[in-house]
């Protein structure tokens, strides 16, 4: 679960933030430098907001109240970049190592990089370099190492906007699959409405540090995407 009401002072303007979601995938709308990314790299932990409060699992991971502010590697986040950030001199299996958590963790799963590479159907591309893989592959593979981290949360910045719409269309799918699979909640930043549409159980509208809030969560989806939801239930 996320809950994150807070307020980020940037120079052209102030970003207001009231969200929250319990499962499901939460999309943030709207065009470049609306502030989206922001939001991700605030609940991340990559940047500090400049007051309010951050919730994960009932979690507090950052408090102006409170004087909290937990480091992004204890925050069991998983991140997926925009340009996936893959190491170029790491193979593919290298590459989702490296999101695995440290001794220590407080993780109730265990994760092989297999079970990962598996799961999104790249096994056969563990002995590759990311020069070496199409974008869909890279798409993939960073995904993997984001949920490495056995995560409870998942951030997802624009991860479809560099593919073809083919590629792209199928990704989609697999987002939800794999969201109703792990059953945590997704942020999915987007400028594209129809993706947001087609992926969003709620779908909020970023404009210059504003929010509109154009879906709720609980209103009745896409037909694809309930039909693939229910098809995902009925095969367990």
């Amino acid at each position: 679960m996320l809950k994150a009401h807070f307020k980020k002072k940037l120079p052209s303007f102030e970003l207001e933030v009231d969200v929250s979601i319990s499962n499901g995938i939460l999309a943030l709308v709207g065009h470049s430098g609306a502030g989206k990314t922001t939001i991700l790299q605030c609940v991340a932990g990559l940047q500090t907001p400049s007051w309010g409060e951050i919730a994960i699992s009932n979690k507090p991971v950052f408090s102006s109240e409170l004087g909290t502010n937990v480091p992004i590697r204890k925050r069991r986040i998983g991140y997926l970049f925009q340009d996936y950030a893959l190491f170029p001199h790491m193979t593919v299996e290298k590459n989702v190592l490296y999101g695995k958590p440290k001794k220590g963790s407080a993780s109730e799963q265990v994760l092989t990089a297999g079970d990962v590479l598996e799961m999104l159907k790249i096994g056969h591309l563990r002995n590759r370099y990311p020069s070496q893989i199409s974008g869909g592959e890279k798409q993939r593979v960073a995904l993997a190492r984001a949920l490495m981290t056995e995560p409870e949360l998942l951030l997802l910045d624009e991860p479809l906007s560099a593919l073809d719409q083919n590629t792209r269309s199928t990704l989609q799918q697999e987002l939800l699959k794999l969201q109703a699979q792990w059953k945590i909640p997704f942020v999915l930043v987007t400028h594209d409405l129809q993706e947001a549409e087609m992926l969003g159980d709620q779908i909020i509208k970023i404009d210059h540090g504003q929010q509109e809030i154009i879906k709720e969560q609980g209103e009745q989806g896409k037909p694809e995407k309930l039909e693939l939801v229910r098809g995902l239930n009925n095969a367990r």
